[in-house]
């Protein structure tokens, strides 16, 4: 354990700013769902008076918002994938440099480096939480088998996740002996608030912000919006605004192109959060069709923009979005047909739902998560043992 770490205040909530270490494969200026929610996590950290380094492979600035970044110059698969043993040891090698009290790794399902990072922090000493950002689904099984190889689940770590959801695979595995928390993603609610711009008489607009990738079903979307766009009345008209790029783009311009919808779907690419909200102030309402959303940071981003938000029930959205109150939740696509002609079709019900998205505020504002990210920090610190048994070929310093 690091001298910062012996020295530091008691983990009982009490006591002064803390050293944390945020480790991620990804980081910005790279955009995505982790790269961004680490280091807005890092900057607020930062602004309440924590200090903050992260570690990364992701090529960039040594400084971002006033955040320190420590970028490790190693090789990467495709995708950016660390992969070399020697990048995991450089983590921990960087970790002890920087004497950080705590290591807050941030993980997807292909986070090589953040899972053999972490189990050498545990053989250092480094007290350590890991936050999951995604559902394991199909990876559960090969999760489970890790754990038997290896037993994470019984290092003294926090366990966490960005969504109740996305935490249950988490805690079949761990058993009710290592309790999995929720740190959900934070937001800014006051810079996502938006006016509204003048209904368009006769024309509902849905936006959507997503990658174009198969996972988040972007195809799917346009199959839906072609179902309600066939069901409407014709005196109105339906207008969908696909925000993001990705590998399904081409296959998504065609679709548009053969199936009539070219009047209708209007795919914008990758945007800036500046241009983004200036979408949101110009639409009705928010959908997001993926069934494999641990959180759903874009669709809270509309919820603080006052959209009223359509989306899969059994996703991590529905912990900031209840059926009939911030937006209505579909079980199934045939139900998300129904779910977003309803909400087209309804001028009052959008009208109720964004009154209420606008005056109340989310659970997750940056002033909240900030607070229970430090008593996990604290949490991890009182858990870690003082000297673990270091793994075979490892050495302090």
């Amino acid at each position: 354990m690091s001298a910062r770490s012996q020295s530091s205040p008691a983990p009982d909530g009490s006591g002064g700013p803390l050293k944390v270490g945020i480790v991620s494969d990804c980081y910005v200026p790279r955009l995505g769902g982790i790269e961004m929610q680490a280091h807005d996590l890092a900057r607020n950290l930062r602004a309440q008076g924590h200090d903050v380094v992260a570690v990364t492979p992701t090529a960039g600035p040594d400084e971002v918002d006033g955040v320190r970044v420590r970028r490790m110059d190693v090789p990467l698969l495709p995708f950016d994938v660390p992969f070399t043993p020697r990048t995991f040891r450089l983590v921990t090698d960087l970790l002890l440099e920087e004497e950080v009290d705590v290591a807050h790794f941030h993980g997807g399902i292909a986070s090589p480096m953040v899972y053999l990072a972490l189990r050498r922090a545990q053989a250092l000493g480094i007290p350590s939480v890991v936050t999951l950002h995604c559902m394991w689904s199909y990876a559960t099984p090969l999760f489970a088998g890790l754990d038997r190889a290896v037993g994470w689940s019984r290092w003294p770590i926090v366990l966490s996740a960005v969504s109740d959801v996305a935490a249950q695979p988490l805690r079949r595995i761990a058993g009710p002996g290592h309790p999995v928390i929720v740190l959900p993603n934070g937001i800014d609610e006051a810079a996502w608030r938006v006016p509204s711009a003048p209904p368009r008489p006769g024309v509902v607009t849905l936006v959507s912000v997503m990658r174009l990738a198969p996972r988040k079903r972007p195809l799917q979307l346009l199959k839906i919006i072609r179902q309600v766009n066939e069901s409407l009345p014709v005196d109105l008209s339906l207008r969908l605004v696909v925000i993001g790029d990705g590998p399904e783009l081409g296959q998504l311009e065609k679709y548009v192109r053969t199936n009539g919808l070219t009047g209708v779907v209007e795919l914008v690419g990758r945007r800036t959060r500046d241009e983004i909200k200036g979408f949101y102030a110009a639409a009705d309402a928010f959908v997001a069709p993926a069934n494999l959303e641990s959180f759903g940071i874009a669709a809270l981003e509309a919820r603080c923009a006052g959209l009223p938000v359509v989306a899969k029930a059994r996703t991590g959205i529905r912990e900031f979005v209840e059926h009939g109150r911030e937006g209505l939740l579909a079980v199934s696509d045939r139900d998300m047909v129904d779910q977003l002609r309803r909400i087209v079709v309804d001028a009052d019900l959008r009208r109720r739902i964004a009154e209420h998205n606008r005056r109340e505020p989310s659970p997750v504002d940056w002033s909240v998560v900030v607070g229970r990210n430090v008593e996990a920090y604290r949490l991890a610190m009182a858990r870690q043992v003082r000297e673990p048994a270091p793994l075979a070929g490892d050495r302090r310093g």
